[in-house]
């Protein structure tokens, strides 16, 4: 029987390491910190990750805050004339 390619239980040659090389490692790299050190870790990333983001201008801003409100104004209208068209019909057939 052939093993698939990738498999864990036939790693590559270049992988293995000998015995006296391996080290027993528990839990990798976070087997070593205790729950503090976890946490500052996590904020570590967090801080890394917001500085990859592509803040925008101030005018790119006011122009997506402006587009915002201006969309929910008219879906405040279309929905107000539906409600007040529905509310006509229903006392038109209910009385």
């Amino acid at each position: 029987m052939t093993d698939a390619v990738g498999s864990i239980d036939m790693p590559d040659a270049q992988d293995e390491a000998p015995e006296s090389e391996k080290k027993s490692r528990k839990g990798g790299k976070r087997g070593k910190k205790g729950p503090f050190g976890r946490l500052a870790l996590f904020y570590r990333q967090i801080v890394a990750e917001l500085r990859k983001v592509v803040w925008p201008t101030r005018s790119q801003l006011t122009t997506y805050t402006t587009v915002v409100i201006i969309f929910v104004v008219i879906m405040i209208g279309i929905v107000t004339v539906l409600d007040l068209g529905l509310d006509r019909v229903a006392k038109y057939v209910f009385g």
